[in-house]
């Protein structure tokens, strides 16, 4: 299936992921755990202290960005989950997951969120600028760099005692689950066993002036049109976006795939995941939830978790 003529192919997609590995597999990094992280800013470190902390991440050259870690009580080694963010760049715990029996790592690229609070000097006209500079950039910057924090923090936590290597998944929310996606495609040969995807974003760029609400995907279509006296640049663009749209990524997504909508989500609207779902060439699960608008739900994560009981 071929969404857009400036798209990259299966074969593209697969070089620009060895790119990316490469790149963040000879990043030399420190990871710091952070002491006493603050009350004000998340409730949920304290409920699963003391075998919970916040790390960061520093690199030559790179944005520190932080995680919080959340180990299993038992010491492990045990099987470890990866939660990746919201477009609004929010830090959440899991103590549910933890108790299950799996380390959960949440991972927050590119410093926008730190233990004292967002880093609002980041913020670029009142929003997050990592979809526009993917766009602006043509993939030089933006995704190409969360993502590389991502892989820094999945093998600071893979090389970790209480961490079995060969048993990983990945879940999010919104940018959160079509980072989940993008991740498992990296890491598909690296001990990804499942991945989790709520109302996943970054689905089907193209697909957008479709709906009937452009929803999130008008930040990417603003940036489009701003482009259009400028051929060069806007073909650019267009392959940047393609490079980090899930549907560019299913047919590397050969592990289980669990994907979830809401049937009034007008902001990652039903017909982008069931795109996707079309297309996985593997074991796949989606679950359209009745009356559901966009953002954190509760029948998610126990979703989630049952999916990974099964398959990690």
């Amino acid at each position: 299936m071929t969404l857009h003529e400036n798209y990259p192919t299966a074969a593209e997609v697969d070089v620009w992921c060895d790119k990316l590995l490469a790149r963040a597999d000879q990043l030399k990094f420190t990871a710091t755990a952070v002491a006493d992280p603050p009350y004000e800013w998340r409730m949920g470190p304290w409920q699963t202290m003391p075998h919970s902390t916040y790390v960061r991440f520093d690199a030559k050259g790179c944005a520190p960005f932080y995680g919080f870690w959340q180990k299993v009580p038992s010491g492990g080694p045990a099987p470890t989950l990866f939660h990746l963010p919201g477009y609004g760049a929010e830090m959440t715990s899991h103590p549910e997951l933890v108790a299950a029996g799996y380390n959960v790592l949440h991972i927050s690229p590119l410093g926008y969120a730190t233990p004292q609070g967002p880093d609002d000097s980041k913020r670029r006209d009142g929003n997050w600028p990592v979809l526009p500079d993917t766009a602006l950039s043509g993939g030089k910057c933006g995704y190409f760099d969360w993502l590389r924090d991502v892989l820094v923090a999945v093998r600071w936590a893979s090389a970790q005692p209480e961490v079995q290597a060969n048993r990983l998944g990945f879940l999010g929310t919104s940018q959160g689950g079509g980072t989940a996606l993008l991740a498992a495609s990296l890491l598909r040969d690296r001990g990804v066993k499942a991945v989790a995807a709520d109302e996943p974003f970054l689905t089907g760029f193209p697909l957008a002036p479709s709906y009937p609400l452009p929803g999130a995907y008008g930040l990417a279509l603003t940036q489009l049109e701003a482009m259009a006296d400028d051929p060069k640049t806007l073909r650019r663009a267009w392959r940047a976006l393609g490079e980090v749209d899930t549907l560019s990524h299913a047919h590397r997504l050969i592990m289980p795939v669990l994907l979830t909508a809401g049937s009034v989500d007008d902001v990652c609207p039903p017909e982008s995941i069931e795109s996707l779902f079309a297309v996985l060439p593997g074991t796949r699960s989606y679950t359209l939830l009745h009356g559901l608008a966009h953002g954190y739900n509760p029948y998610f994560v126990q979703l989630a978790g049952a999916w990974f009981r099964s398959w990690i």
